[in-house]
Formats: C-alpha cells, structure tokens, sequence
C-alpha cells in the first residue's frame, strides 16, 4: 500500500480505468476475509468462578478526586456546577451503571457461579488467576484494561456495556445483552456462540535507563506535568530497590503487558517534535520526526489508528477537482460520488481481529533533507523504535504508559500465545 502519496491521487492519475474501477466496483479492503474463529460452532461454555471488573464512573472519580479535601456532597454539587457539570447527571448514569452490573452478577448466581467483583483499581494478577472467566463491566475502556493484564489465550474475556446511551462498545456483547444478560448466559451455556480470538501485541523494551514500571494513566488521570512526575517516582524507586542509577538491559525485556489496540510512542507534550529512528521487518533504520508513531492490531485498527489515517470528504474532494483538472478527464465531483470515495477508502483501512499483522502509522512526519518518511503506514510482522526524544512514552491501549527516552530499544510484534479469547454473539 503507498503510503508516500494519497492512494487516490495514483487513481486519478491512472486515468479513465481508475475513473472506471471507482464507478463500477469498490476498492478493494486491505482484509476481506472472514474471521476464522467464527466459522464453527463451540460447545456449550460455563465457567464456575467469574469475576467482575466494573469501571469507575465519572461520578466516583469526581468523589475520590475531592474526598482528602474533606468535601461534603453539597461542595461537590457546587463545584461540579462552576464546572458546567450536573451533579445529578453524573449521579444518574452512575445509577445505571450500578444498576446494570447487579443484574450481571445476579443473573451469574442464579445459575450456580461463583462470582468476585471488582473495581478496575484492585484488578491484578490474582484476580485473573482466580477465575476461570472474566467480565469487563463498563465499555470498551474498561475492556481494554481487563484485557492487558489477562496472559493466557485460553481464558475468555467477555465485555457487557454497562452505560450503552453514552459508550460506543465495540468490543463489548450487543447492547441488547447488557438488559437481557440471561439469555447471554444461556446462549453460552448451549453453545450458541463464536469463539473469537483477537490477536495483540508484546513489547521487548531493552537499552539504556529503562524503567519497567508502568504509569497506570486510567486512574490517576494526570497532567503532564504530574505524568513526568510519577514517571520519575517510579524510576527513583526502582532504582532504590536495585541499587543502580541507570539500568541497562543488554537483553530484550518482555514487559508483563499486552496490547489489543495500539502501542503509541511519543514525546508527551503534543507540541513538541518526537526524534525516533525506525526499521520494520528488520529492515534498514530509519531517522524520524513526526507526531509519534501508531502501531495497531486489527482490533485496533477501527479505533485511534483509523481516525489518524482516515480522509474526510473536503480532502477527497479538492483531490478529485485537481485530477479532473491535471488529467481532463471527465472525474465527477458530485457529492454523492465524494461520499462514496470517501467511504471506500476509509473502510480499506480497518483489518479483521484475527490479522496477524500489525499496522503502523507515523502521525504527520517532517520530510526534509536530514529526516524522511518512505512509508507514512504500512503493514509489519514486527516494528522496531529507538528513541531519541527527551520526555517521551509508549502507551499502552491509552491507559499503560512507559518512559521511552534517548536510548531505550522498543520491539513490538505478535505470538500466537498472546491471542485473547473473546465471545461473539448475534443480536
């Protein structure tokens, strides 16, 4: 795929085939085929211990985010509304929340399971060693945390949307389960499902100053400066532990998380220019300075990835006129061809879950005489990065950050054991 060049410029200037090909057939997806996880039917599934990993609404954040400042519940209402928040907005959707995860639970006892059910904070290790299943109460956020720390492709992973009127889902059951949780037990107890295993990504982080311990970004919600901040904390008390200032791993260190989304490695203030050098498939290296650097999974590629790479319909117009011009062609303009255009090739850039390629895509890259871009995206069995940045991270899923400054080597790639187990049902 060209990534150098808009690929509908190369149509255009294609001439009247290319007009042809976009009038009588669609462009062709990067991945057409259907999930292979899907193809046959499963035997009947019913795990005797599940937990219950339930997300922290925005109502208990604002609650703990005041609670060592002794606030009473009238302070907090009056806060909220200098912020242009309702109090009793927040309040309600933390009801249904609440409400939706009880009648989760409910219905597990009901049908003899014993059930452990907690707050994404005291979700760990033990938690997933536990129990034989695991659901993720809340959206996809959530999904994405019980996922990364879940290791094992034989232990499901089952996301239930409990706020559907404000959280998207995509990687949660259809929404009509989050009431009618029963029968997504019974559907799963007779077998009427798909088992479907999305694949994701490990990350070998070596080199000098490196600092295995994640930052948890879901929780602490921080600012840039307090990001810096817990970054040298916990930097400090890992090297109090060890005894060294600056630790060198000689030898890729496998970090005890997995990626189902994204990894995304960049400078932490926006404004600033990320300095990495690339090589992809072990290729040559290449020197770079970009927004940052994307590298997705098929499960990834319909979230931040396709925003990133996705076109809008002014880009693909003002394209068009210009080909129409350049080539005297008779390339229509009209608003229903745009869209058409438009959508076509933004759906080539989603891939299925079961992909076994990664997607990487360097976020607006500066091309001069020193630095280059000879591929903005393209597809990868593995990417490495060596970092030349100052005050950078890789961030795991939007919520797992890492400290990535001058000198640390990050190797990103896929196994099969890192695959996650996850349930698909029909509406």
């Amino acid at each position: 795929m060209t990534m150098t060049r808009c690929p509908l410029v190369n149509l255009l200037f294609l001439g009247s085939r290319a007009v042809n090909m976009l009038y009588g057939k669609s462009l062709r997806p990067l991945h057409t085929s259907p999930c292979k996880a899907s193809l046959q039917p499963q035997a009947g599934f019913k795990p005797e211990r599940v937990a219950v990993v339930t997300k922290t609404t925005r109502y208990e954040f604002e609650q703990q985010r005041y609670r060592y400042a002794g606030l009473s519940e009238e302070d907090l209402k009056q806060l909220l509304a200098m912020k242009g928040s309702s109090y009793s907005g927040l309040l309600e959707r933390h009801n249904i929340h609440t409400n939706n995860v009880e009648h989760i639970v409910k219905s597990l006892r009901r049908e003899g399971i014993d059930v452990c059910v907690v707050k994404r904070g005291e979700y760990d290790t033990e938690v997933v060693r536990w129990a034989d299943a695991i659901i993720s109460a809340g959206g996809d956020g959530t999904m994405l945390l019980v996922a990364s720390k879940v290791l094992s492709k034989d232990k499901p992973v089952v996301g239930v949307n409990t706020d559907p009127e404000r959280s998207e889902g995509h990687l949660c059951l259809p929404v009509r389960y989050t009431h009618a949780f029963p029968e997504a037990l019974k559907k799963l107890c007779r077998g009427e499902f798909r088992w479907l295993w999305r694949q994701r990504t490990r990350l070998h982080l070596e080199g000098t100053g490196i600092n295995p311990t994640p930052v948890d970004l879901h929780e602490q919600q921080l600012s840039l400066e307090q990001h810096s901040q817990a970054h040298r904390i916990t930097t400090l008390d890992s090297q109090q532990r060890t005894g060294t200032l600056h630790e060198n791993y000689s030898k890729p260190c496998l970090l005890p998380v997995r990626s189902l989304n994204e990894i995304f490695i960049g400078e932490s203030l926006s404004s600033r220019a990320s300095y990495y050098e690339i090589s992809v498939d072990d290729g040559p290296w290449e020197k770079q300075k970009s927004s940052g650097l994307s590298i997705c999974t098929g499960t990834g590629s319909k979230a931040w990835s396709y925003n990133i790479n996705k076109l809008a319909e002014q880009a693909v117009e003002e394209i068009l006129r210009i080909g129409k011009s350049q080539t005297g062609l008779d390339i229509p303009v009209s608003r229903e061809f745009i869209e058409k255009v438009t959508d076509e090739y933004n759906e080539s850039l989603v891939f299925s879950p079961d992909d076994k390629r990664l997607l990487y895509s360097v976020r607006e890259p500066i091309a001069n005489r020193v630095f280059s871009s000879s591929r903005q995206r393209g597809f990868a069995s593995k990417v490495c990065v060596r970092s030349r940045c100052w005050d950078a991270c890789m961030v795991v899923d939007g919520g797992t950050s890492f400290e990535f400054n001058d000198g640390a080597i990050a190797t990103i790639s896929m196994s099969e054991d890192d695959q996650l187990r996850t349930v698909v049902l029909q509406n």
